[in-house]
């Protein structure tokens, strides 16, 4: 133990005086956060909109740089301010329990030494002699078997161990009648000593970290060290802030236990949990966005440090985002999620889903992760069905939210092995909780009274929203549910979906290969083709459409060596039934099927099919239909007959 309080420093400490401190660094930390606020919207955020000379590009380097040093300030004395304020608020408990022993000492008139001990009266009379029983001094005994417990190691007066007095010895008991209540008032004492210099070692381990050199230059070195910082407080602050966080309670109860928090307690879970109030279903949306900009840098931080393929390309994601965040867009964007588990985590919304009339979350699929891919196609995706819906109903406002809160199954061409992922619903029944939990934190958080509410899944994220749409109660606050490029969703017919199966829509374009893969039986009957033409339609699929292009060039070549022969068997087969279960752009699965672009077939565009249906520049009538069923206007899209 290197902590010096002694139980005097104990005793008198001021907790109000650090208190004090608490709200001075509180107060530094607000005006930094509000200053990066200003710098980024006003200043950098307009320049940026507005000129376009290299001047301006210079101005807006330099104050982007100005506020990286507001968001560090922000950071750093938010966590200073977390550190005293916990550990006054720990030290209350031991300096209390300090205090009534010493009151209890003083009513009884007992000495309390320098190091603890009590020292009591004579009282009592010896049996033999009649004479009164020597009083003495009890040596406090923490409960720690160490050379600092005098409980363990009761010195003499000149400070040697003085043999049959210590802790566990069988001597005889004390016949003077004020020897115990000392020796409980000692221990007592040590109890709560021994408790206050271990709080005041952890905050001074985290308090140490908490400084910056002359000079400060912010960069991900600096974000590193803070992301290390933020583990040092999350540790010493464990039993205050870390065991109240209601992780395993329902989204509706987080949300109450938030709300019932005051201004002060939730700005010390920002500052020091930002990753873990970020990601907490329940939590509003515009807390969870101020935490996942905070945990971004952070997270760029902690990566910044590690090799490797996988962290190289998680971080170049997570600074596209934050770029993506400090550049604006329309609707903006609120980060609702952000993690580096797994694939990569990643849920960004365009819109309040708070405050929106309407609410959709897209569950992206087969080959998605936290990459450059997703920040440039799949949240683009997003953003266009927003900008969609709000054109398809310019009263209300939209919120199209794209979820990445699972590993969707990925296709490599180097890991063949790896890509059977796909063709099992393993994935997808994991992501099916998460994404109800999102969707139950959605609809605690609303403002409003009744939001339009649109779970839309591609690919296969199709499959996990039908598994989510099955759960007990189905998809939270749901009122439709939007399928494209659908292989199934586990289900027999839409009515299984708990929406209704008039609330059902599927988007299948007839040259998308994964609308049209094999069942199981057809698969199994197909084992010949797949000696002969299955390494010649991967190779095919993989240099026409890339991994996922793969898998479909494979199954194609399965079927007759190529994909010609997987389209001519296909025509031979029951097409109502896919891989997973009941094709849903077939008449028989129940679902209203919309107007679509076929795409280009895969010799003449590979996957392309598979990946158009929200970009209005490749499929208009597909992307306005999606919008269409997000504003709420399902009577204006186009429809198309099912298979």
């Amino acid at each position: 133990m290197t902590s010096l309080l002694s139980w005097q420093g104990l005793r008198d400490l001021k907790l109000s005086a650090l208190d004090d401190a608490a709200d001075g660094w509180a107060e530094v930390s607000h005006h930094a956060g509000a200053a990066a606020e200003r710098v980024d919207a006003e200043m950098a955020g307009g320049l940026a909109k507005t000129q376009e000379s290299e001047s301006a590009k210079a101005a807006v380097r330099r104050l982007n740089r100005l506020s990286r040093n507001y968001h560090y300030m922000h950071s750093e004395c938010g966590l200073i301010r977390s550190s005293v304020t916990g550990l006054a608020t720990e030290l209350a408990s031991p300096q209390r329990r300090l205090k009534e022993a010493l009151g209890d000492a003083a009513a009884l008139s007992y000495s309390v030494g320098a190091d603890g001990s009590i020292g009591y009266p004579a009282g009592g009379r010896n049996e033999l002699t009649g004479e009164a029983i020597p009083g003495g001094s009890a040596a406090g005994d923490n409960g720690l078997l160490t050379p600092g417990n005098n409980g363990m190691f009761p010195p003499d007066g000149k400070g040697r161990y003085l043999p049959g007095s210590g802790f566990g010895t069988m001597g005889l008991v004390n016949p003077n009648p004020h020897h115990a209540k000392a020796q409980d008032i000692a221990d007592r004492i040590a109890h709560a000593l021994r408790e206050a210099q271990e709080i005041d070692e952890r905050y001074r381990a985290a308090l140490s970290r908490l400084k910056a050199g002359p000079g400060l230059t912010v960069d991900t070195r600096t974000w590193t060290d803070a992301a290390a910082d933020a583990a040092a407080v999350r540790s010493a602050a464990a039993e205050y802030l870390r065991d109240g966080i209601p992780s395993g309670a329902s989204p509706a109860d987080r949300k109450a236990w938030w709300d019932g928090l005051t201004e002060e307690r939730r700005e010390e879970y920002l500052a020091v949990y930002p990753d873990v109030i970020g990601n907490l279903d329940g939590i509003p949306a515009v807390v969870r966005d101020e935490a996942n900009r905070e945990n971004l840098r952070l997270l760029i931080g902690k990566l910044s440090g590690l090799d490797g393929d996988d962290a190289r390309t998680k971080l170049d994601a997570l600074k596209g985002i934050e770029e993506r965040l400090q550049e604006g867009s329309v609707p903006p964007m609120y980060l609702l999620g952000i993690g580096d588990e797994g694939n990569g985590r990643a849920i960004v919304s365009y819109g309040n889903p708070d405050t929106s009339a309407n609410v959709s979350a897209y569950v992206p699929g087969l080959g998605t992760k936290l990459d450059g891919e997703f920040v440039d196609s799949t949240m683009k995706r997003a953003q266009d069905t927003a900008l969609g819906a709000n054109e398809a109903d310019p009263h209300s406002s939209t919120a199209s939210i794209v979820w990445l809160g699972y590993d969707a199954p990925q296709l490599t061409a180097t890991d063949l092995a790896a890509n059977a992922d796909v063709m099992f619903m393993d994935d997808a029944r994991a992501g099916a909780p998460a994404y109800n939990g999102f969707m139950a934190g959605i609809a605690a958080t609303h403002e409003g009274a009744d939001p339009h509410v649109t779970a839309i899944g591609h690919s296969y994220g199709s499959l996990t929203v039908g598994l989510a749409a099955q759960e007990k109660g189905g998809i939270p606050g749901a009122d439709d549910i939007v399928l494209v490029g659908s292989p199934g969703t586990g289900a027999r017919t839409a009515d299984d979906l708990n929406v209704g199966r008039h609330h059902v829509f599927v988007g299948a374009a007839d040259h998308d290969l994964v609308t049209r893969l094999p069942n199981h039986e057809e698969s199994a009957g197909l084992g010949a083709g797949a000696a002969g033409g299955g390494s010649a339609g991967l190779a095919l699929g993989l240099g026409m459409g890339g991994p996922v292009g793969g898998f479909v060039g494979g199954a194609a070549g399965a079927a007759a060596g190529g994909i010609a022969g997987y389209m001519a068997q296909d025509e031979q087969t029951d097409p109502g039934q896919g891989w997973f279960g009941t094709d849903p752009a077939n008449r028989r699965f129940g679902a209203t099927r919309f107007l679509v672009d076929d795409g280009p077939t895969v010799v003449r565009g590979g996957f392309e099919a598979h990946s158009r249906y929200f970009t209005p520049t490749k499929d208009q009538m597909s992307a306005d239909n999606i919008a269409r069923i997000v504003a709420g206007r399902p009577d204006e899209i186009s429809l198309e007959p099912p298979r």
